[in-house]
């Protein structure tokens, strides 16, 4: 495996991060808060260590195959979050180092889980910098660097657009890789500033709108009140977000067939139509079932809209306490939380694409029963499913449930209540932050061990990255040199 060129990476890794850190050392300064010396020393220090990265030994050779582009992304999720938790633990904002890191994960993989008790106390240096992870994690700092950087934009390295892009099915022909990579970055910044805008013009102060819109953009779920969304009272602010949550579980290739002005092939992804349709049974379904408990329909119905928007972009905002609702209710977020957004958007889950295509796999096989002579094949969108894509699928199934239920039977050595552990482990394997009970959107992770913390660490990183890309680290022959 080419480990130069790995370096190489993590050294860009070190300078963007570095650099981003820089905007909370402005937020600190303008609000006349200490702390933002922690950003500039933690950022200065990071920056300066991936320039002697990128500077040292310098590659000719930039391809990268599919082991090498697999853990380079691994392993920049990691060092990002090494180096992000420190400005946290060193300014004593969150003084144990686990809860640090174990914030920093949550929210570079926007999972917006959460060990504070109390964000408001937070510096808002350090509420800029929840957020601003938040965002970055959303479209993927390795997807910015190939918009970038020119030596790894090209076509051949592929796989590390494929490591961090969320979803099993990635475009063979993409032309410009560069090109795409920054039309991505594009698409996004604006549909953030959008909501931003959006959210000014409701009446939200300005840090909360950018901090809101870069949770919401990246579907990471941190806010900057202790309330989370139930502070801002606003039907119009809530409307705003949830329709936001919910554009940003998109498929980025429609806003790409949008502008190409491809209306037709846009709104024939299949993938989408299922999409908007689990939201809006969904909503039906648990607005109808919620009206006894708020007695107004109206309400019912923008509590469930915000909530379903919420969850199956695993987002993790919320605006109420989902526990007091009926089980059938709950049962339904719990399904869409595994569920999750569509592939190629911001957000995590199983994806809808995979359980389109093992619900089509399953149609055929027992199609093969009844007719065995018969060929046929998994169509997606009118085109014939590569085999290679629906192998990896299963096997992308068996190793999510078993780490599923591995990570389930530790995190239940601590005791906790059965809900409490199962939610757990779904709400940080999907990415989605709150679960239930304990863990509840009025709850947060602060009363586990730090054992089940680095459990659920490990988890966040594996559903960010659709497992392999951490998977491929514990292989011993990963790291022989070739």
């Amino acid at each position: 495996m080419n480990k130069r060129i790995i370096v190489y990476i993590l050294g860009w890794v070190l300078i963007v991060e570095g650099v981003a850190m820089q905007v909370c050392t402005l937020t600190s300064f303008i609000y006349r808060e200490h702390e933002g010396l922690y950003f500039l020393i933690t950022g200065a220090v990071s920056a300066a260590v991936g320039v002697f990265c990128v500077k040292f030994k310098k590659q000719k050779n930039m391809v990268l195959y599919q082991k090498a582009g697999f853990s380079a992304t691994a392993l920049s999720w990691i060092l990002l979050s090494l180096v992000g938790c420190l400005p946290f633990w060193l300014s004593g904002e969150i003084p144990v180092f686990t809860d640090a890191l174990f914030e920093t994960v949550s929210g570079f993989t926007t999972t917006g889980a959460t060990i504070l008790t109390e964000v408001e106390k937070l510096s808002h240096g350090m509420l800029m910098w929840r957020s601003l992870m938040n965002w970055l994690g959303g479209m993927g700092v390795i997807v910015f660097l190939l918009a970038l950087i020119p030596k790894l934009g090209g076509q051949q390295n592929i796989f590390l657009m494929k490591a961090e892009s969320p979803g099993p099915i990635i475009g063979k022909a993409v032309p410009h890789m560069r090109t795409y990579a920054a039309l991505l970055y594009g698409i996004y910044f604006g549909l953030t500033a959008l909501e931003c805008i959006l959210l000014l013009c409701g009446g939200m102060e300005f840090f909360d709108a950018i901090n809101t819109s870069f949770a919401t953009a990246g579907t990471g779920g941190f806010g900057v009140r202790n309330t989370n969304m139930a502070a801002y009272h606003s039907y119009y602010l809530q409307t705003v977000i949830a329709v936001f949550m919910m554009l940003f579980g998109v498929n980025f290739s429609f806003y790409i067939l949008l502008i190409a002005r491809k209306f037709k092939q846009a709104f024939k992804i299949t993938e989408l139509w299922f999409y908007l349709g689990i939201i809006v049974l969904s909503t039906v379904i648990i607005g109808i079932n919620i009206i006894p408990r708020y007695h107004d329909v109206h309400e019912a119905f923008h509590q469930s809209f915000f909530y379903v928007s919420s969850i199956i972009t695993t987002t993790g905002f919320g605006i109420g306490d989902v526990n007091d609702w009926p089980m059938l209710s709950k049962a339904i977020i719990l399904i869409i939380t595994f569920i999750g957004a569509m592939a190629g958007s911001t957000g995590g889950g199983f994806k809808v694409s995979r359980i389109v295509l093992l619900a089509k796999e399953a149609k055929k096989e027992v199609k093969l029963l009844i007719h065995p002579r018969n060929v046929r094949a998994v169509k997606m969108d009118g085109k014939a499913v590569d085999h290679n894509i629906m192998r990896t699928t299963s096997v992308f199934l068996v190793l999510y449930l078993m780490i599923f239920i591995g990570s389930f039977l530790l995190v239940s050595i601590e005791g906790k209540d059965f809900v409490t552990s199962f939610t757990s482990i779904a709400a940080t394997l999907n990415n989605t932050g709150p679960g239930m009970s304990l863990v509840g959107p009025v709850g947060n992770y602060a009363t586990f061990t730090h054992f089940s913390k680095f459990v659920m660490m490990f988890d966040m990183l594996a559903g960010r990255l659709e497992i392999f890309p951490i998977i491929i680290l514990f292989a011993p022959s990963i790291w022989k040199k070739v």
